[in-house]
Formats: C-alpha cells, sequence, structure tokens
C-alpha cells in the first residue's frame, strides 16, 4: 500500500498526490491573500479595481495570483518535491533569455500578421488610435498597467500549468513505464486539454476549448523540447499584448480598454474569433499550430534536437547525485 503514496526510489511523495497538494496549497493560499486583502479594506477603504475583471477584484489581483503560483511552488519544490525551484523551467541563463526573446517574436510577428490579414481581407476597420479607459487614467498609466498584468498572468499561468503540472505529471507518467517519449507527449495533451477547457467561454461555445487547446499544445511543446518557460512564457506575454493593447482585440472575451489601435470588427467569427478574441478563429489556431513549426525550428538552429529534453522527465532532486544548482547551465 505505501508504494501507492510513496516513490522509493526518489524518497518522495509520488507525481499524483504532488499534484493534489500543490493544487489545495494554491488555494489556500489564494484564500489567505483575498482575507488579508479584505483585512486592509477594513483598515484603509476599498482598493482601486482592475478594469478587466469583476467587481471586487483589486488592480493587485495579477501581481496576488504570480505571488500565490510561486509561492505554492516554492513550497513544495523545498518540503515536497525534493527539487530547486528552477527545475521547474526558469534557470536564468544565457540561453533562457535568448529563448524569451524568440518566444517574444514569435508571439508578435503571429498577432501582427492575423491583424493584416484582418484588415486585407476587409474584416476590421481601424476607428481610431490611442485608445484608453478614462477611469484608469492616461494612457502611458492604462499601457503600463495592462503590460505589467498581462506579464504576470502569463508567467502565473506558464509557471503553474507547464512549470509544475505538466512537468509532474510527465515524470508521473515516465514511473508508470510508458517510456519517456510517450509519458512526456500524453502529459503535453492532458495539460493542454485542461487549458482549453478553463478557457471555456459560453459565448464562443466549444471552439473557444478546442482553439485554446492549440495554444496549450504550443505551450507545452516549446517546454517539453527547450526544457525551459521562456519560449511560452515570451510567446504568451507577445501574443497577448499585442492582441489587446496594440491591435485592440479582445483578449479571450476581455476587452482591455486600453490599445494603440482602436478596431471596428466585421469579419466571420469563424475566421476572426469574434468576441471572444483571434486565438478562438481559424486564423488564430492557424498561428499556433505554425509557431509549433517555428519552435522546432528554432531548437534544431541551435544545434540541438527538437525531441524531450531529459530533464522534463528526470528531476534533479536535492541531496542526491543528481543536484543541479540554479546556477548551472542547460
Amino acid at each position: 500500500m505505501k508504494t501507492i503514496f510513496w516513490n522509493r526510489g526518489e524518497r518522495r511523495l509520488r507525481a499524483g498526490w504532488r499534484l493534489l497538494i500543490q493544487f489545495i496549497l494554491f488555494f489556500a493560499l489564494l484564500v489567505l491573500v483575498v482575507m488579508l486583502e479584505g483585512l486592509l479594506e477594513n483598515l484603509f477603504g476599498k482598493l482601486p479595481q482592475h478594469p478587466w475583471f469583476g467587481p471586487g477584484d483589486s488592480i493587485f489581483l495579477p501581481f496576488e495570483m504570480l505571488l500565490v503560483t510561486v509561492l505554492s511552488m516554492w513550497l513544495m519544490a523545498r518540503w515536497i518535491d525534493r527539487r530547486h525551484f528552477c527545475d521547474f523551467g526558469v534557470r536564468f541563463n544565457p540561453s533562457w533569455w535568448s529563448d524569451l526573446g524568440i518566444g517574444f517574436l514569435l508571439g508578435a510577428i503571429s498577432m501582427s500578421l492575423i491583424f493584416f490579414i484582418h484588415l486585407t481581407m476587409g474584416w476590421a476597420v481601424i476607428s481610431g488610435t490611442m485608445r484608453t479607459d478614462p477611469a484608469v487614467g492616461a494612457f502611458p498609466v492604462s499601457m503600463v498597467l495592462a503590460l505589467i498584468s498581462i506579464v504576470c498572468l502569463a508567467a502565473q499561468e506558464e509557471l503553474h500549468s507547464r512549470g509544475y503540472q505538466l512537468k509532474n505529471l510527465a515524470e508521473g507518467l515516465n514511473s508508470s513505464r510508458l517510456g519517456s517519449g510517450m509519458a512526456s507527449w500524453l502529459a503535453v495533451v492532458i495539460i493542454a486539454i485542461i487549458f482549453g477547457a478553463l478557457h471555456y467561454d459560453a459565448d464562443a461555445g466549444m471552439i473557444s476549448v478546442f482553439a485554446l487547446i492549440a495554444a496549450g499544445l504550443l505551450y507545452a511543446t516549446a517546454f517539453v523540447i527547450s526544457g525551459q518557460l521562456a519560449i511560452p512564457i515570451g510567446f504568451h506575454v507577445a501574443w497577448n499584448f499585442f492582441q489587446g493593447c496594440v491591435f485592440g482585440f479582445p483578449v479571450s472575451g476581455v476587452d482591455m480598454g486600453t490599445s494603440c489601435i482602436a478596431l471596428r470588427e466585421t469579419g466571420p467569427d469563424l475566421w476572426t474569433g469574434g468576441a471572444f478574441g483571434p486565438e478562438t478563429g481559424l486564423l488564430g489556431i492557424g498561428a499556433h499550430l505554425a509557431a509549433i513549426l517555428a519552435v522546432l525550428f528554432w531548437v534544431r538552429s541551435r544545434g540541438g534536437r527538437p525531441d524531450v529534453r531529459e530533464k522534463i522527465l528526470k528531476p534533479s532532486l536535492l541531496a542526491s547525485e543528481r543536484s543541479i544548482p540554479c546556477n548551472g547551465r542547460n
């Protein structure tokens, strides 16, 4: 019975239990932060509201989500996972930063191409520039707030979905004798499906799920073949920033309120994504699938092989001969 809970070879809980504990810990910390926020509001008055979210969500919500994710992962790494935090794909060496830049460039190019196709096909008309939400403040202020929020939320999603969940799931499947390749790619598909389901939008229908699965496949594939979160984070930030803050598209059904360009869309929802945003249109799905090929090309161009990186499946466990310090190389 003990082996159901305990991995004797690694001397730690099995992957399924680690995932469950991190899930519970994440929400426990989130509740604690919400309670602390309520205490501050009782003492100093209501905090400024975030323009994107519902009533009661403070302007600090994206930072709080990132903070809770990092804290829960650090606690798990130290006390449950027996690994360095950087083992989750955040080893800040030179190759990490070059991958981050490539991810950002791919995201910016992908969304720019979608925008120009919209204009060329007559599916969108530029109705203004320097659009901003008066409730937030001047254009530069609202743009900085939007960028900080996008960075926090993109990093939070990639750390949580790919850095922790996908890695632990792949390790668990690998230990079940599925084989390294099968374990990793099965984990990629499972996490992509969960990512798509979590972004379900009733107005967009099931197409929002399938479209976001394509995005999840891109982020997960980039993590698995590079061994780092740099490309997924860079692409995710650039995609959302250019989508909402540069070109004025909705982002997963949310109007950012601030953009360099104000658009009036008239194209078919099947291609444009309609009110949910380009990610649920055929153009967006195609862009994510094309980006997977670009990531494969980038990995190969650096002299690497576009296959599963060993670090995804073999953790650098603390207090073992395989332990690698966080300032180590890829």
